[in-house]
């Protein structure tokens, strides 16, 4: 728990904060492919919320023509990875031989499982010319049964992504079920993934769920009397009826959803295993991962150092 929390629970009764605030995770800037992202997960004071163990806000960058987004094939083991975009389009590839734009409101489930590699780029229209790029990237932990399950990708159109309205507040909800809808999109644990955009003094109240948090894409929420501010990840306890207030124009995501156990990570991968780390390791340095049909000719080395 970090020192944040034990002053705002200490003085609950005086300030009305919210005590149901476990964390607020400020993101760290990470370079990827020609641009800087906020990771919020993993954090040191928080490894996963429910299955949830990385979360990347990208952007919103903008790019003149000639330049965009450039992630080489790369490996990914015992996750599924989920690509959402609120602005902007990317091109993904991957070893099963997918080609797929995703486009804002789209939504790409690739499920690594015992091992797949993928690439992100740009079909050449949209490089160019002038363009945005603005979305989320997340990687959902596989149950530990499902860990070596072979790899899969599923795309999911904006159209097929449930939308309802309460209390004037339009949501998306992108995986699981929340505010009486259940998405599509294929789950492997309990999971949560919703979208809100609230306008200045509107309330949402946050669905249950074992596990939970609420990362400001834009604007100012509170909590009670304690400030949300833009970019950050707060993590909630599963009490029931939190109240959120957008102080300004919001754009919020919502996760959670059941927890799990610790997870190894290392660079792309994610195991509950030490050993299967090592050996992905070793196999993406021999070369013994699966090539991205149309994109053989490019690859991101292990980062030794």
């Amino acid at each position: 728990m970090s020192n944040f929390t034990k002053v705002v629970e200490q003085e609950c009764g005086v300030v009305e904060g919210c005590g149901a605030i476990v964390e607020i995770v400020q993101p760290k800037a990470k370079e990827l492919g020609g641009f800087s992202v906020r990771r919020c997960l993993p954090s040191r004071a928080q490894q996963m919320v429910g299955p949830w163990i990385f979360f990347d806000h990208m952007g919103p960058a903008y790019f003149p023509a000639g330049q965009g987004i450039d992630v080489r094939p790369h490996p990914h083991i015992g996750i599924a990875t989920v690509t959402y975009l609120f602005e902007g389009e990317i091109l993904h590839r991957d070893s099963l031989g997918s080609l797929q734009p995703i486009r804002p409101g789209d939504i790409n489930l690739m499920v690594a499982g015992r091992g797949i590699v993928h690439s992100e780029r740009e079909r050449p229209e949209i490089r160019d010319t002038d363009h945005q790029l603005h979305g989320l990237q997340l990687w959902l932990a596989l149950p530990e049964q499902l860990e070596e399950i072979d790899p899969e990708f599923h795309h999911y159109p904006s159209a097929d992504i449930p939308a309802v309205t309460v209390d004037a507040v339009p949501i998306r909800v992108i995986m699981g079920t929340a505010y009486g809808v259940t998405s599509p999109v294929k789950t492997f644990a309990e999971t949560l993934y919703a979208e809100a955009q609230l306008q200045a003094g509107q309330t949402i109240t946050l669905p249950d769920a074992p596990e939970r948090a609420v990362y400001v894409a834009a604007g100012h929420l509170k909590a009670k009397d304690t400030e949300i501010p833009q970019y950050t990840l707060t993590v909630f306890d599963n009490s029931p009826g939190v109240v959120l207030e957008a102080a300004v124009e919001s754009r919020i995501a919502i996760i959670g959803g059941e927890r799990f156990n610790k997870r190894c990570i290392v660079w792309n991968f994610v195991s509950s295993r030490a050993e299967r780390i090592d050996q992905a390791v070793q196999e993406w340095k021999g070369g013994h991962f699966p090539r991205v049909p149309g994109d053989e000719d490019e690859f991101i080395p292990f980062p030794d150092k």
